[in-house]
């Protein structure tokens, strides 16, 4: 007789490392993606997989260079860096566990990295290179690729 052990399906937190994103949190993440995609020399995704040191790590968004979409082959997840990634602080989510993250992307080819912060309505953009740019209002943009975004049609 043989049985058959099937294994129980990876829950959001498991699969992505993250919490499972909030209502604010998802529409933060929609806005911010229509702010960047006025900028038609990069293109935007959303929980794009990203692999790293042997670890997947899936930010709520990831910028590149535009390049034609190649809609007869796929891709799960992605090695090359992203010049920037976005990460948007859920309500469960700590400081801590965003920072350890933009390390990894840092020590692994991201140029920057945008902090979100839903509640204060801020957004903080880290440079690699050190550089550290808090926005509460206006527009921010971006040192190293030029991406702006109105900080009131994010927070809206």
């Amino acid at each position: 007789m043989v049985t058959e052990t099937l294994e129980k399906p990876l829950s959001y937190e498991e699969e992505r490392g993250k919490p499972m994103p909030s209502e604010n949190h998802a529409a933060i993440q929609i806005n911010l993606g229509v702010e960047f995609a006025r900028h038609r020399e990069f293109r935007t995704y959303s929980e794009l997989t990203l692999e790293f040191e042997g670890k997947t790590y899936t930010p709520d968004l990831s910028v590149y260079p535009r390049k034609a979409l190649d809609l007869r082959h796929d891709q799960i997840r992605r090695t090359d860096p992203p010049l920037l990634v976005v990460e948007i602080f859920s309500p469960r989510q700590g400081y801590q566990d965003v920072m350890e993250k933009v390390d990894v992307y840092f020590r692994n080819g991201v140029k920057s990295c945008w902090i979100v912060s839903p509640p204060i309505h801020t957004i903080t953009i880290l440079g690699a290179d050190g550089r550290e740019e808090h926005h509460h209002s206006g527009v921010a943009k971006d040192p190293v690729t030029g991406l702006t975004a109105d900080l009131e049609a994010v927070f809206s």
